[in-house]
Parts: structure tokens; sequence; C-alpha cells
């Protein structure tokens, strides 16, 4: 569409507006520019599959990267706490020492761990997974 033509069809629009009808009632086949063919979208395939009940294969959700997180605990603190922040101060956690920590995979609970050294490096021992981490965050957080 080029501008004389928008700036026809909004002219069109306003006027229909102002005689109470509605704008869609200009909306017709002859409106529409031949350079763009309008059709519906063709969606039988995606519903078919949408609709079939076989299940997918778990060789297909192998390759997923999800994000795996370590909680050694949390703590709220105001921003003026916050910004008296530095280099050596200690900020108190409210789980106790000697607790597990939580692994998350995604947004899930996953299982508890404590920390290891490994050479130069942290790491976590995984102790216990969590059979239903769900109805465990549930429980945790009542």
């Amino acid at each position: 569409m080029n501008p004389a033509e928008i700036d026809a069809l909004v002219a069109s629009a306003q006027a229909a507006k102002a005689a109470g009808q509605p704008i869609s009632s200009l909306m017709d086949e002859s409106a529409t520019p031949a350079a763009i063919p309008v059709r519906a979208p063709q969606l039988t395939e995606f519903e078919q599959t949408m609709m079939s009940t076989t299940e997918v294969p778990i060789g297909m959700l192998l390759d997923l990267t999800l994000p795996v997180s370590i909680e050694l605990g949390r703590t709220s603190m105001t921003v003026q706490e916050i910004l008296r922040l530095g280099r050596g101060s200690v900020i108190q956690l409210e789980r106790l020492a000697g607790e597990p920590i939580d692994i998350y995979v995604g947004d899930r609970r996953f299982a508890e761990g404590e920390v290891v050294v490994l050479g130069e490096h942290f790491g976590v021992r995984i102790t216990r997974v969590l059979a239903n981490p769900a109805a465990s965050s549930a429980a945790n957080a009542a």
C-alpha cells in the first residue's frame, strides 16, 4: 500500500466512524491489495498432532538444556542494608549450618545436597533426590 491509499483508508474509516457504521464494513476483498494474498491458516496438521494420544519418546527430551541452581539459603534486607555492604561483609542466611542445600532444576526443587570441595572448586554432593518436587516444595512452604 502506498501512502495515498493509506490516507484514503484512514479517511474512510473516520467517515464511517462519524456516520456510526462499523469500520469492519470498509474491509472487503476489493480493498485487499493484490500483491498480498490473504488466506486462512491451515492448522490441520497442528490440530492432528495436538489431538493425537501417542506419547512423545523420552529420547526427544534428552538433549534439552535446563538451568541448575544451588541455593545455600535466603534472607531479606532493606535497600539501606544492601548499600552498606562491602568487601568482607557477612550476610546471615536463614538456613542453619549443616542443613542440606537445595538443588533446583529449572524452577523446581529437585534434590538436596551438601557442599564439597573438589580441588580449588566447590561442588555439591546430592544426598537425596526428591520423589515429588512439587509436593515437597508445598510441604516446605507450609
